[in-house]
């Protein structure tokens, strides 16, 4: 019986999308029709693969349909002679590549297209979701949740930004060593939001595992680039931590298990020495950045494998660093969460009480945190409504499943 061909063709795309669109676009300059390109060849698979079984290399045939897909649409459309000339040369050049091999392996430009969705003539904010989209395949209505915005607006931003690589004839090139630096904050933040996706997916496991394994993957290929750049490290060393604890964030019942709760016999010993390393790396150049710090806040975590406790006075000391330098909504309420640890709930809860209340009313961390703040400091009445607007604005079930069950014990503790 041949292989299930939807399952086997989502796989592929699932796995190779990113890998296909980059090496499609960087020799068409065009990531629509690059775009549009493998999404026929993709709807080409859904049909011919039932019928003939799976490739053997399914990503090949992909691409080797992609590329027929972006020559037809190129010969369909009324184009200059030159520009029809350069397609079709860098076109024939991607089948050459096909054919170079029995096992049709092709050069991984991702790297290439992440820099060219974070150049300086598209606009900053459009930068990570880009990114996102293009190079891992997101839907813009996963990203606009994210981003807090309509699924209609993210939609047209993206397209904007596409036409805008095509028009300005934007390079899909690493750019030369004197201008990496002033382009690596927007290539860091958009890694960045790729891992955090992958690593909030508690419930998509295998599709979010892949996710952040891509993430990971485009941090290590930056450091190929920038074996000496602290942040980029930092960066990778603080990927490497959270990814070592994914395991123990489920029981073996599937429930959802917060940090402090997780045995950490269940983290991956091999991923956390890798991360101490890379974190001592990049402290080795004396430049601090906000990267390392995150970094440095989960080797704090992770150093209770060995010790068996948490340093809360040195979570304290490291957050009131990172907010010096990035005092983002997430840093701040973590702060409070750890301040609530470290000292007491009414001193976390007085942070809580100075953010912006506009800036919290759909962010679930915050209510999470209150919640447990309030429940530690006593008020178990207001601790019971903030707990039911966290579980309102849980997206996986895992987490309300969670949220819901302290909610009863607030319930039963408190007196009415």
């Amino acid at each position: 019986m041949p292989p299930d061909a939807g399952r086997a063709t989502e796989q592929v795309a699932r796995q190779s999308y990113g890998k296909l669109i980059a090496f499609l676009a960087a020799r068409s300059r065009d990531v629509p029709a690059a775009e549009d390109a493998l999404s026929d060849a993709l709807a080409s698979a859904l049909r011919v693969w039932p019928e003939r079984g799976v490739p053997a290399n399914p990503e090949a045939w992909l691409l080797v349909a992609a590329r027929r897909n972006l020559m037809q649409a190129a010969r369909r459309r009324t184009v200059e002679a030159n520009a029809q000339t350069t397609i079709s040369v860098a076109l024939e050049e991607a089948e050459e590549h096909m054919n170079e091999a029995s096992n049709s392996v092709f050069p991984d430009e991702r790297l290439k297209l992440l820099f060219a969705c974070t150049h300086p003539a598209i606009d900053s904010s459009v930068h990570t979701a880009l990114m996102l989209q293009t190079i891992l395949g997101i839907e813009a209505r996963t990203i606009a949740r994210a981003f807090v915005v309509s699924a209609e607006a993210m939609s047209q931003r993206l397209v904007r930004a596409k036409v805008k690589i095509r028009d300005a004839g934007i390079p899909f090139t690493i750019p030369s060593r004197p201008a990496l630096p002033g382009r690596l904050t927007a290539v860091l933040s958009a890694i960045y939001a790729a891992y955090g996706l992958g690593w909030d997916g508690l419930d998509g496991e295998e599709a979010h595992h892949s996710l952040a394994g891509e993430a990971i993957w485009l941090g290590r290929a930056l450091l190929t680039v920038l074996p000496d750049e602290p942040e980029a490290i930092g960066l990778v060393s603080l990927m490497l931590y959270c990814e070592a604890r994914r395991s123990a964030r489920r029981d073996s019942a599937g429930r959802y298990v917060p940090l402090d709760e997780q045995d950490p016999a269940g983290w991956d010993a091999t991923m956390i020495a890798e991360a101490n390393a890379l974190l001592r790396k990049a402290g080795s150049f004396n430049r601090f950045g906000p990267y390392q710090c995150q970094a440095a806040i989960q080797s704090v975590h992770a150093a209770r494998r060995v010790s068996g406790t948490t340093d809360w006075q040195a979570l304290t000391t490291l957050y009131a660093a990172l907010l010096t330098m990035k005092p983002t909504l997430g840093a701040r309420v973590a702060q409070a969460a750890v301040i609530g640890r470290a000292l007491s709930p009414a001193e976390g809860l007085t942070l809580l009480d100075k953010v912006d209340p506009r800036a919290v009313i759909a962010y679930q961390p915050y209510w999470a945190v209150r919640a447990f703040l309030l429940a530690r400091a006593g008020d178990d009445a207001a601790a019971a409504d903030a707990y039911l607007t966290a579980i309102g604005l849980s997206d996986s079930p895992a987490v309300r499943d969670f949220l819901a069950s302290r909610l009863e014990q607030v319930r039963q503790a408190s007196p009415g």
